[in-house]
C-alpha cells in the first residue's frame, strides 16, 4: 500500500496537492467538493487588505457627501469604517468555522496584504474560528518607482502577524527580487512554517481591434511550472521551512518533478479550472503509478532527490542558459 502523505506546515497532509486560494475555494460546498476528489488541504479564497479598507473609504466617503449625515459627521463615519471591516471579516470568519465543521482536511485562511497596518488585528480572529493555518500573500507591484524599502515589508507584515498567532503562518512570494535565493532564505528564518512559490500575475495582451487591454492568459499553463522547478531545487536544502510549489502545475509529472526538486507540496488551481477537481484524483493516480514503477512506498523516498545539493550536476539548476541550445556545444 503506497502512502502519499507529507508533512506541511507541521500539517500532515494525505497527500502533497494542496487546492490554492481562488473562487474554487470560496464556498463550503465547493471546500467539500475537493476534499472528496482527493485534495489534501484546501487554501480558501483570499480576503483581501485592500479590499476592506478601499470599502470602508468609500462608504465614509458617500456619507462626507450626504448632508443629512454631515451634521454628525465624526461618529457617522467611525461607524461606517468599523462596519465595513466587521461585516467583511464576519463572513470570512463563517466560511472557516462552517468548512471546519464539515471536512476533514485542513483548511488555510488566505490573507492577500500589502502592508503591516490594522489588518493585522484579523488575524488572531482567523485563529480562533478554528483555521489550521494562515497564508500571507504578499504582494508588493514590482512596477512601483517609489524609493520604498520593499523587501522590508515582507519583514514588517511577517513580525506583526507572528506575534500575534500561533497557527502555522506562510508566505506566498513573488519571483521578483533583486536576489531571490538570499531572500527566500531570509524569510524562511523569520519563524514563519512556509513559503510558497511563486505568485502569479495578470498577464497583460492588446486587442488591436477594440484597442484595450485584455488578459493574456487567465490561466497557468505545464511551462509555467519551471522557474518554480528550478527555485524550488535551488533553496529546498537551505532554508528552515516548508516549501510548496506553486503555477504550473497541472499533472501527477508535475507534482512527482516538484517534489523530486524538493517540494513538501504543491499548490494546484488552473489545472482544476480547465479540467474540474476530479482531475486531482487523476493526478494522484499518476503519481502512484510511477512510485510503483520505480519502487517507491512512501513520498519521503524520493523528495529532493534531485534538488540541487543532491543532483548530479547540481550547476544545471544554476545557470540561466543553456550554451548548447545557443551556441551549438553539445
Amino acid at each position: 500500500m503506497l502512502d502519499l502523505s507529507v508533512k506541511y506546515l507541521g500539517l500532515t497532509l494525505k497527500n502533497p496537492i494542496i487546492v490554492g486560494s481562488s473562487d474554487l475555494s470560496s464556498t463550503v460546498e465547493e471546500v467539500k467538493k475537493l476534499e472528496s476528489n482527493g485534495a489534501s488541504a484546501v487554501v480558501l479564497k483570499s480576503l483581501f487588505e485592500e479590499e476592506i479598507l478601499l470599502e470602508a473609504a468609500t462608504k465614509a466617503e458617500e456619507a462626507r457627501i450626504d448632508q443629512m449625515f454631515y451634521a454628525e459627521l465624526s461618529e457617522t463615519l467611525d461607524y461606517i469604517d468599523l462596519h465595513i471591516k466587521e461585516d467583511k471579516l464576519a463572513k470570512y470568519l463563517k466560511l472557516i468555522s462552517d468548512a471546519k465543521k464539515q471536512v476533514l482536511i485542513p483548511v488555510i485562511a488566505s490573507i492577500n496584504c500589502i502592508t503591516p497596518y490594522e489588518w493585522t488585528d484579523f488575524t488572531v480572529k482567523i485563529q480562533d474560528a478554528g483555521a489550521d493555518a494562515l497564508e500571507l500573500n504578499i504582494f508588493l507591484n514590482p512596477t512601483d518607482l517609489s524609493d520604498k524599502n520593499f523587501e522590508q515589508t515582507y519583514f514588517d507584515i511577517i513580525g506583526k502577524v507572528m506575534k500575534k498567532v500561533k497557527i502555522p503562518v506562510s508566505v506566498k512570494i513573488s519571483p521578483y527580487f533583486a536576489k531571490p535565493g538570499l531572500m527566500i532564505k531570509k524569510l524562511s528564518e523569520t519563524g514563519i512554517s512556509g513559503l510558497v512559490l511563486f505568485n502569479r500575475f495578470f498577464s497583460p495582451d492588446i486587442d488591436i481591434n477594440s484597442l484595450e487591454v485584455k488578459s493574456a492568459n487567465k490561466f497557468s499553463t505545464e511551462t509555467e511550472q519551471y522557474n518554480v522547478l528550478r527555485w524550488i531545487a535551488l533553496m529546498s536544502d537551505k532554508v528552515k521551512c516548508s516549501l510548496a510549489a506553486s503555477t504550473g502545475i497541472h499533472s501527477g509529472e508535475s507534482v512527482i518533478k516538484q517534489i523530486l526538486a524538493g517540494a513538501d507540496a504543491v499548490q494546484v488551481v488552473s489545472a482544476l479550472y480547465r479540467k474540474s477537481p476530479g482531475h486531482i484524483n487523476v493526478m494522484l493516480k499518476d503519481i502512484e503509478k510511477w512510485m510503483n514503477k520505480k519502487g517507491y512506498n512512501y513520498i519521503s523516498q524520493f523528495k529532493g532527490k534531485v534538488s540541487q545539493e543532491s543532483a548530479r550536476n547540481n550547476a544545471a539548476f544554476e545557470r540561466m542558459q543553456f550554451m548548447k541550445y545557443f551556441s551549438g556545444i553539445e
